[in-house]
């Protein structure tokens, strides 16, 4: 048992120094600059070693997708009946504008938002992973006592949230701004717009 979970102590250390060097190489040189090999090379480990844990190139750039999806999906299937899916992952996601600030700054220019704004290769998978995203949360929403057309719905819209602020931290960020000025003025942006789902939710929800 303990072996196992040194184990996996490992595996998971190995996994956040070839994200974060992706991040801070994504960063120098821009996305499209930067091959796996790269990667492997600055971390200091075999390119295989790389594929083992993001199995393409295009994994290293979504490397929090799946954990951040599986996250709100739990949150939103455990949620009480009274409270919608807006309400149930609010916190989290502020939580997450909230973390801007705590980003390393040799990273923060290889995270989604900003390749996002400046390569169209980048764009086009961020785009793809908000409609994965979507889907999720639409079947997550859909285990509840929600017409399964309203779910799909309510899933594009909350996935829509995070368009907006992959969108706003990326444009933000070429304008100059600091990470602690994009935080600050993205929470209570981000903070309204779950408020109004939350309020919109909750209005159809009463429709009989």
């Amino acid at each position: 048992m303990e072996k196992t979970g040194l184990r996996e102590l490992k595996k998971a250390r190995t996994r956040r120094l070839i994200a974060e060097t992706a991040a801070r190489l994504f960063a120098e040189h821009g996305y499209e600059q930067v091959a796996v090999v790269d990667v492997a090379h600055e971390a200091e480990v075999a390119e295989q070693t790389v594929y083992n844990y993001f199995p393409t190139k295009e994994q290293l750039v979504t490397d929090r997708e799946a954990q951040v999806r599986d996250r709100l999906c739990e949150l939103i299937r455990s949620r009480p009946a009274a409270v919608t899916p807006a309400a149930a992952i609010r916190d989290f996601v502020l939580e997450s504008v909230a973390g801007i600030r705590d980003i390393p700054p040799e990273l923060w220019r290889g995270e989604l938002g900003y390749l996002a704004a400046i390569s169209p290769t980048v764009r086009r998978l961020a785009l793809e992973m908000i409609d994965r995203q979507a889907a999720a949360l639409g079947e997550a929403i859909g285990t509840t006592a929600v017409p399964a057309e309203i779910a799909r719905l309510q899933g594009i819209a909350l996935a829509g949230v995070f368009r907006i602020l992959i969108g706003e931290a990326g444009r933000r960020t070429v304008d100059g701004q600091s990470q602690s000025r994009i935080a600050d003025e993205l929470y209570p942006a981000i903070e309204n717009i779950l408020d109004e789902l939350d309020l919109w939710f909750r209005t159809g929800s009463r429709r009989d």
